[in-house]
């Protein structure tokens, strides 16, 4: 029977454990990378288990998201940054060279290898054919080190594509398609795998649109073909040595099969406040714009800012919409800057924004109170703008200069009715300037780690007891984010301080939930949180493990669980348990005094634990199911923990 395209590099790069569905595999990693916000805490860990140098083919440190705060910390940080790069071997890009994503697929990716960053849109690299997961940063730093990445051996779906897209119509269209049939929950054990006649007719950077937002849909990874496209790709990037071919056998199984028809698809948007609310556009016309964004590592490629101008040629913004545009990479900044578009998006009345996260991750550009914005990014939870009371879209970069001419949410297929759709051509040969990425101290021995006050040893916990004495210290309902529980914006730049960052811990559900749970904690009471459906969907921030579990949590029990956070929680300790019975979840509150005993033994055999409510005796069964490896790592207190026992 013949492969796709997941099992090629999968099963090409299984170093323990068999290619067996739902089984645990663990797979050696080629390459890594890490952005600042997650990168100090992912090499302090690479310190903490006493490493000398890393083992990848590459690995690359990238500054872009903790770039413009007040105040000496990102700037403390960044420099520990690049000496930590420089001393173990790591590459290490410069703020203002782009977002990781984006100049990794420009710089760095290959077809047929793996990958593992410390941020969750690090699929986007399967938009050049690899297997590219978005992980916690302490594994990435055990891939640094030379140790496998653990994963199920999952499902694959695949999505084939059939047709040409529309004129005005985009690759964000044909994720946005995808997340209406697949929704932002119940993917945990799957991969994507595109395929069909259709792939043909997209790009490598509108393909890395697609695999980027498939974060989205709650799937390990997505991937992409490796093909002629790709390999004209590499070659204009000066890499096509990097070229290999890479298709599913005509043979391939699947799991499951979706067919979209490229030609077929409408203009789309996703609604506040979730990148599954996916409405056509057709149907929110008419609903004012206050501010649109073009750009985050989703729609920032040099395709994206060359379409951006061509549109807003001869044009200006509409006086009551605000206009951002920002370039994924320091190449298309420079690219657009040589050409001309950049004076074209200038003289529209845009303002330009800088070659980084920014607006993403809501550390600029906040929109006013409740304001409506139109961004080409790939979220839009609660609050994520900076602004509360704000209401986010997401769409395209066609959509979104649509709403910034009129001032108003429309289809762009009918307000660029009488004009030709933008034929934007692939340069033969991109701009090669990688001076802005420093390479390795030729003698590590030379380098001197910089550690600002900012910078702190990552927290340890205690082993798991045999007995949890525990209070519901909070309770939340369903799609609760890691923005939920641990804050961006603003608050990034204490990342490297747990102490300082734990007081943030679910501030916008409960802003007493940190002083009481500290409290608890001073008791000797350990700390239990309860959640919904989908808990820990969005980033893989493992600090929305580590400050809990500084806070003294020691359980997470919830309907169900995203599949990055339930790793972070069992790499730090905590143990994620679910209900047996689901009708359950409505039956406990904050507050709640519970007893769960036999903790250890029940864990060592995979048997249900239960919760025993204090007063009224109440009974909640509860599953932990762990890998053997997994199980270790909790009953240790944490993957720190058992690498130093062992």
């Amino acid at each position: 029977m013949g492969k796709n395209i997941v099992q090629k590099i999968l099963d090409g790069h299984i170093v323990d454990g068999k290619p067996e569905k739902g089984s645990a595999v663990g797979i050696r990693i080629d390459q890594t990378l890490t952005q600042d916000a997650t990168g100090t805490m992912a090499y302090l860990q690479f310190e903490a288990l006493g490493f000398d140098r890393v083992k990848t083919e590459l690995s690359v440190s990238y500054v872009d998201h903790n770039t413009i705060q007040e105040g000496f910390e990102n700037a403390d940080d960044h420099k520990y940054l690049e000496t930590v790069a420089a001393k173990y071997g790591i590459l290490f890009s410069k703020p203002g060279n782009g977002i990781c994503h984006q100049v990794h697929v420009e710089r760095f990716g290959k077809p047929g290898k793996t990958l593992l960053g410390s941020d969750s849109h690090t699929p986007t690299g399967g938009g050049i054919g690899m297997v590219a997961i978005g992980a916690g940063g302490l594994d990435v730093a055990v891939a640094m080190g030379g140790g496998p990445f653990y994963l199920t051996y999952p499902e694959v779906v695949k999505v084939e594509l059939a047709g040409t897209l529309r004129p005005w119509v985009s690759a964000k269209d044909v994720v946005l398609a995808l997340l209406e049939i697949m929704g932002t929950k119940g993917n945990a054990g799957s991969m994507v795998e595109y395929g069909g006649p259709g792939v043909d007719a997209l790009s490598v950077p509108e393909r890395a649109t697609i695999t980027n937002m498939g974060a989205e849909l709650g799937v390990i990874t997505s991937v992409f073909p490796s093909d002629e496209k790709t390999r004209l790709f590499l070659r204009a990037q000066g890499r096509e040595e990097g070229y290999a071919e890479l298709s599913a056998d005509s043979d391939a199984l699947y799991d499951r099969v979706i067919k979209i028809d490229l030609s077929a698809l409408e203009p789309r948007a996703a609604c506040p406040h979730s990148p599954g609310n996916v409405k056509k556009l057709s149907e929110l016309k008419g609903i004012k714009v206050d501010q649109a964004l073009v750009g985050s590592c989703t729609n920032a490629s040099y395709r994206d800012i060359m379409l951006t101008a061509a549109m807003l040629k001869g044009k200006k913004v509409n006086p009551n919409v605000s206009l951002g545009v920002a370039c994924g990479s320091r190449q298309v900044l420079e690219m657009v800057s040589r050409n001309g578009a950049l004076a074209e998006i200038i003289s529209s009345g845009a303002r330009i924004l800088e070659t980084a996260c920014g607006f993403c991750i809501g550390n600029s550009v906040a929109p006013r109170t409740d304001a409506v914005s139109v961004r080409t990014s790939n979220r839009n939870f609660f609050g994520r703008s900076g602004t509360s009371s704000a209401q986010v879209y997401l769409s395209s970069p066609e959509a979104a200069v649509a709403a910034a001419l009129s001032g108003e949410l429309c289809d762009p297929v009918e307000y660029f009715k009488n004009e030709q759709y933008p034929q934007i051509t692939a340069p033969d040969n991109f701009i090669i300037d990688d001076s802005m990425i420093l390479k390795p101290a030729a003698d590590p021995s030379k380098v001197e780690i910089f550690r600002g006050p900012n910078i702190g040893a990552p927290p340890s916990n205690e082993a798991c007891p045999d007995v949890i004495d525990g209070c519901v210290a909070i309770k939340v309902g369903d799609k609760i984010t890691t923005d939920h529980i641990m804050p961006a914006g603003s608050r990034l730049k204490y990342r490297s301080n747990i102490q300082k960052y734990a007081e943030f811990v679910f501030e916008r559900e409960d802003p007493e939930f940190s002083k009481r749970a500290l409290d608890n904690k001073g008791k000797g009471i350990r700390n239990i949180i309860v959640g919904g459906e989908s808990y820990g969907q969005g980033s893989s921030r493992e600090h929305a493990a580590i400050c809990p579990m500084y806070l003294g949590v020691k359980m997470v029990i919830t309907i169900s669980m995203e599949r990055i956070h339930r790793a972070n929680l069992v790499n730090f300790g905590i143990i994620p348990a679910t209900f047996v019975n689901a009708g359950d979840y409505a039956k406990l509150g904050k507050d709640d005094m519970l007893t769960i005993g036999d903790v250890r033994r029940s864990i060592q055999t995979g048997a249900e634990l239960t919760a025993v409510r204090k007063g009224d005796g109440l009974q909640v069964r509860l599953n932990v199911e762990l890998t053997e490896r997994e199980k270790g790592m909790v009953l240790a207190g944490s993957l720190i923990n058992q690498c130093r026992e062992g």
